[in-house]
């Protein structure tokens, strides 16, 4: 099994003092996914306390997209659920949880955020580790299929996606004025 190796040389030391700490494909994965959708939720929060405080029903930014051909806000967060549950699905060969996408309100979708969190507490790092050179078949839209090796998949296609996901909810809140900076993105309810 190939274990990425990180070196650590302590301030002013030399090579010779080198520390190796192995990064895993649970440690690559399930807190970088718990994080993105931990903040993408408070994100939420702020966007639905801006349209309360603004005295706008919170579903016209629930449909807001950025450009005609986007997929809207709902879609945003759906799919950032989607892509870390079912990354963390494929890679350890459990079965992910099935929602029926059908999260409208600003609740609802932190909800769907929530319940993805709650799964991925669950799925232990054994699970996962050791599944670097698994190789990943997944659907890349409506008819096509790609194939990747396990951490190719998590490094190069599912972290991408889910950050994708993230950002573009991010921006459309961000556009459409709600008050939330790098911190909230980053850093999430501790910015």
């Amino acid at each position: 099994m190939f274990m990425p190796q990180l070196c650590l040389v302590p301030r002013g030391g030399s090579v010779n003092q080198e520390l190796f700490m192995s990064i895993s494909m649970s440690s690559a994965s399930l807190p970088v996914f718990q994080t993105a959708l931990s903040n993408l939720k408070h994100l939420l929060a702020k966007g639905q306390a801006h349209a309360q405080a603004k005295k706008f029903d919170a579903s016209v930014l629930a449909q807001y997209r950025l450009a005609p051909d986007m997929l809207p806000f709902t879609r945003q967060v759906l799919i950032a659920c989607d892509a870390a549950k079912l990354c963390v699905a494929r890679l350890s060969g459990l079965e992910a949880p099935k929602f029926d996408d059908t999260e409208a309100t600003f609740d609802e979708l932190m909800g769907r955020i929530q319940k993805t969190l709650d799964w991925l507490h669950t799925v232990p790092a054994s699970a996962l580790d050791g599944t670097e050179q698994k190789s990943i078949t997944f659907p890349v839209g409506k008819d096509k299929t790609r194939t990747m090796a396990g951490e190719d998949y998590l490094k190069h296609w599912a972290i991408p996606n889910v950050y994708f996901h993230v950002t573009t909810a991010y921006a459309i809140l961000r556009h459409n004025g709600v008050e939330i900076g790098k911190g909230d993105f980053l850093l999430g309810p501790n910015a």
